[in-house]
């Protein structure tokens, strides 16, 4: 290739995290993240006013303290699992063709400092991956709606490709089958629970086409008119993932956690369904947590730690995380198809 072709641009995106653990940086985490209007979608001034007077003051101690538990000697795990990821994508990819950064869409490095490097590198094309498998407006629809709000302020702006999600990819799907297997060939269990992070309903409701959306059995069916409900793209890894591993219909379960707030979220709720578990007797479960591809506060923590000790108080004897794809081989060559892909 001749040095003087232009490179395409890769730019993988992940939620982001805070610098430290200290109180202070994890409040001005939680006020970047929340004050996004696709993650609260309220009007700004009474956002801001439940961000800063009443979240952001009042959740950020404990909140600090639970980032403790998942901190290690590199930092946090979603951020060098992200830095992993890259580094292991890399010698997979044509550098002479392709230039790739990560970023975090809050805090460091951010998307900005991702994009000055592709800006700076003047490549022909950038190839936007926000690491979120279903498609959400807090998601994947931040990270698109940030990148258009920065590259817009450019004279010259390339071409930029979006991959809005990947819930069928054969790899992604092929890297969680992997996991399970590793954990069932270690133990049989009674009841499969895949943990998917919640939304409020209304944000649901807001992308509904033709007023399909009814946050029921409409889920159960993956068609033109509910592909980038989040919901449906749910019920729809699970259904993938299960299939691969033959598990039994009657044992899988999808629910959805990390509820902030009163307003109704997508159900079932997971906390729910560990009673209901614990009330008819299941003793043994395992759980998958699609929605993320690096382990991070909600699973390693929050399913892995919190909803275990709520499980076994109740009664259950064991529960087990499938830890997440992080840096493992099968991924790595799932995103390295996603971003080279032409189409």
């Amino acid at each position: 290739m001749s040095q003087n072709k232009a490179k395409t641009g890769i730019l993988l995106v992940n939620l982001g995290t805070p610098d430290s653990t200290a109180t202070g940086d994890v409040r001005k985490y939680l006020r970047e993240f929340l004050m996004d209007g696709r993650v609260i979608d309220f009007p700004f001034i009474p956002r801001w006013l439940l961000v800063n007077l009443i979240i952001a003051p009042f959740r950020a101690p404990k909140s600090a303290g639970e980032y403790r538990k998942l901190w290690t000697d590199r930092g946090s795990p979603l951020l060098f699992h992200t830095q992993d990821l890259k580094e292991k994508l890399l010698p997979l990819i044509d550098q002479s063709r392709y230039q790739l950064e990560i970023a975090m869409r809050y805090q460091s490095p951010g998307i900005e400092e991702g994009l000055k490097a592709l800006n700076k590198a003047n490549v022909k094309e950038i190839v936007v991956l926000p690491l979120f498998p279903q498609y959400a407006s807090a998601t994947n629809g931040s990270v698109i709606d940030r990148v258009m709000e920065l590259a817009r302020k450019w004279q010259i702006i390339p071409n930029i490709r979006f991959i809005s999600n990947f819930v069928d990819h054969p790899l992604f799907l092929e890297a969680w089958v992997e996991l399970g297997k590793e954990m069932m060939a270690e133990q049989e269990y009674d009841r499969f629970l895949f943990s998917y992070h919640g939304l409020p309903e209304r944000q649901i409701r807001k992308g509904s086409v033709d007023g399909y959306c009814r946050l029921g059995d409409c889920c159960a069916h993956y068609t033109k008119k509910n592909q980038f409900c989040y919901r449906a793209q749910c019920f729809y890894t699970t259904r993938l993932i299960a299939e691969k591993l033959q598990l039994p219909a009657e044992k899988v379960v999808t629910c959805f956690q990390s509820r902030l707030g009163k307003d109704p979220w997508i159900k079932p709720y997971t906390e729910d369904l560990i009673r209901e578990m614990a009330a008819d007797g299941i003793k043994k479960v395992l759980v998958f947590s699609p929605a993320f591809v690096a382990d991070c506060l909600e699973t390693t923590v929050e399913v892995g730690e919190e909803y275990k000790e709520q499980f076994i108080e109740q009664g259950g004897e064991r529960w087990d995380l499938v830890p997440s794809l992080n840096s493992r081989d099968t991924w790595v060559h799932c995103v390295k198809e996603l971003v080279t892909s032409e189409s």
